[in-house]
């Protein structure tokens, strides 16, 4: 069940964002916020990753997204909204 209120943002982030601890970082900057999802390479070098939470939290970890990790260099953010599934936790894919 999804709590009202709850907001899931998929974000795919381009640049140097593989390699560089992107995900394993955004991992524990969501948990810390208290923010659900996943994030994963994809094949064509973007990072995505899925957020679902409170919206300021949510829309926090779509601003970290914008830079990443210090050995980050991001040059693009497509955010998307999307139904929330109810997901808990956060993991690496």
């Amino acid at each position: 069940m999804v709590n009202p209120g709850t907001v899931r943002r998929r974000v795919v982030v381009d640049g140097r964002v593989q390699g560089v601890f992107y995900r394993d970082t955004c991992r524990t900057v969501a948990r810390q916020a208290g923010v659900s999802g996943w994030a994963s390479n994809r094949a064509d070098g973007a990072v995505e990753v899925v957020l679902e939470g409170d919206p300021e939290a949510v829309d926090r970890l779509v601003t970290w997204c914008r830079s990443g990790p210090s050995q980050a260099v991001v040059t693009s953010v497509k955010v998307t909204d999307e139904e929330p599934e109810g997901i808990s936790g956060f993991s690496v894919r």
